[in-house]
């Protein structure tokens, strides 16, 4: 009796679960390995045959210049924006930990990037910038600090950094809140012991807000790493990728090859390129997690 009354429980268990793991099958793995199998081949979006190639669209992506200076974008565009979401994330809610009031309102007006899809973030910055009816061209041009109206998006000078300083704004919200949330957890007695220690207050907000902290942190970067890496969206919006390939990133890079050229094939292998420096990086972010966890233990 028990054992039929377990198995229809583990079968019940089973269908409820079905659902997610079909979902997951057709839109993770599904891809992952059609991806894979298509970088091995030349497999073309207008041609409907397609043969065996090995590792010639590795060959051909690997002894590209373009990717070389795809890949140095997509680095750029990640360390970059990171660390700035990063430092405006932290010095955000630290200052909202110690709001005592309005506290809330100020974190929802904190939080609005973040609330705006890539689309209407990218509209409405190219409008922020347009050099005709800019208003930070036509500030700058205003107060004296340029001598006529900057196009941001189509000077080489400045692209890379405007994009930069976009996703900046666009992503520390996510950091903000979540640094927030642990900084709320870390009991005001560890601060009380290290004052009547000696402890000056760099020593306690490195050795108890940072620590207590890190591994949220690090978390963080984890996630924001991979997805600023693959990000495509809201660049492409934006420059498209120029001017001149100026921003364009891997998967700007494997868009064009994929349905720019229609060779899917080396877009498949730039996209399998682009999961093993991903896996490799979020490899070594962990060995430094766990780390950390061993040594909060």
């Amino acid at each position: 009796m028990n054992s039929n009354k377990m198995k229809r429980i583990n079968t019940t268990g089973l269908l409820f679960i079905l659902p997610a793991v079909l979902i997951v099958i057709l839109l993770l793995v599904y891809p992952i390995f059609s991806s894979i199998y298509f970088s091995f081949t030349s497999k073309h979006l207008i041609r409907a045959n397609y043969a065996w190639v090995g590792l010639d669209n590795f060959t051909f992506v690997l002894t590209n210049p373009d990717f070389y200076r795809a890949f140095v974008n997509s680095i750029r565009w990640t360390v970059y924006s990171i660390a700035g979401q990063l430092l405006v994330g932290f010095a955000s809610a630290l200052a909202l930990n110690r709001i005592p009031r309005f506290s809330g309102l100020f974190r929802t007006l904190l939080i609005i990037p973040w609330a705006f899809p890539a689309i209407v973030i990218a509209f409405a910055w190219k409008w922020i910038f347009n050099d005709v009816y800019g208003f930070v061209p036509n500030l700058l041009t205003t107060l004296g600090v340029t001598a006529s109206n900057i196009n941001f998006f189509a000077d080489p000078n400045f692209v890379f950094t405007a994009v930069v300083v976009i996703n900046i704004w666009f992503g520390y919200p996510l950091f903000m809140v979540n640094i927030l949330s642990a900084l709320k957890t870390i009991p005001s007695e560890q601060y009380e012991a290290a004052v009547m220690d000696g402890a000056t207050s760099w020593q306690s907000f490195w050795s108890i807000t940072v620590r207590h902290i890190r591994g949220v942190i690090g978390l963080l970067l984890v996630l924001r790493t991979i997805w600023i890496f693959n990000n495509f969206d809201l660049l492409y919006l934006l420059t498209g990728g120029g001017p001149s390939d100026l921003t364009a990133t891997l998967p700007i890079f494997a868009y064009k090859a994929g349905w720019g050229l229609k060779q899917l094939g080396v877009a498949s292998a730039i996209t399998i390129i682009l999961l093993v420096f991903l896996l490799a990086v979020c490899l070594l972010y962990f060995r430094f997690l766990n780390k950390w966890e061993r040594e909060d233990r």
